[in-house]
């Protein structure tokens, strides 16, 4: 981070340091040569960096959504839960599935599965349990771009503490609505 903030400045210092030389050598001329150059290049430079920066935030449109493979998923979600508030753990090198794992300020835990499209619910027996110890179970989130079918929701409702968000819930969740305020797909 420090390197990148030094080379910024230099670069910063520079452009001042080469206008000022171009006004004592050709006069106002330059200076808003640089402006007007600036105001071009400027808004192209946003647009273009926009939706990255959006994706940074954790918002996503849904055919970002779509494009997405398991890891990148995770990723999404990762990053919408920093948005919301919760404080995302690195995942286990231990683990052959993609998991997030998450704490929220008042030491919720939060586990989050992956569904790919046409494939049974993550891990129907219940997960181990880390070492840790907190305010009760996690909540744990299986997330799907699809939708549920009546078993999936009748296996949630029996494990307890599972909510499903599915597609048109993920969409809703990635266009910025908090997950606590998000129905559950049941």
């Amino acid at each position: 981070m420090l390197p990148a903030l030094t080379a910024v400045v230099v670069i910063l210092c520079a452009v001042v340091a080469g206008v000022a030389v171009g006004y004592r050598a050709a006069g106002i001329g330059v200076p808003i040569g640089v402006l007007a150059v600036l105001a071009v290049v400027t808004p192209a430079l946003v647009r273009r960096h926009r939706p990255l920066a959006r994706r940074r935030l954790g918002f996503y449109t849904p055919e970002e959504l779509a494009e997405l493979d398991t890891q990148g998923l995770a990723l999404a979600v990762s990053r919408m839960l920093r948005r919301d508030g919760w404080r995302v753990l690195p995942q286990r090198r231990s683990e052959a599935r993609v998991r997030v794992r998450a704490r929220d300020g008042r030491g919720h835990r939060l586990e989050v599965a992956f569904r790919p499209v046409a494939e049974p619910l993550p891990d129907e027996d219940t997960p181990s349990r880390s070492g840790r110890t907190g305010p009760g179970p996690p909540l744990r989130l299986v997330v799907h771009r699809g939708a549920f079918t009546r078993r999936d929701v009748q296996w949630a409702r029996r494990q307890g503490g599972v909510r499903l968000i599915d597609g048109p819930c993920l969409r809703r969740w990635a266009h910025g609505t908090p997950l606590n305020e998000l129905s559950d797909s049941r």
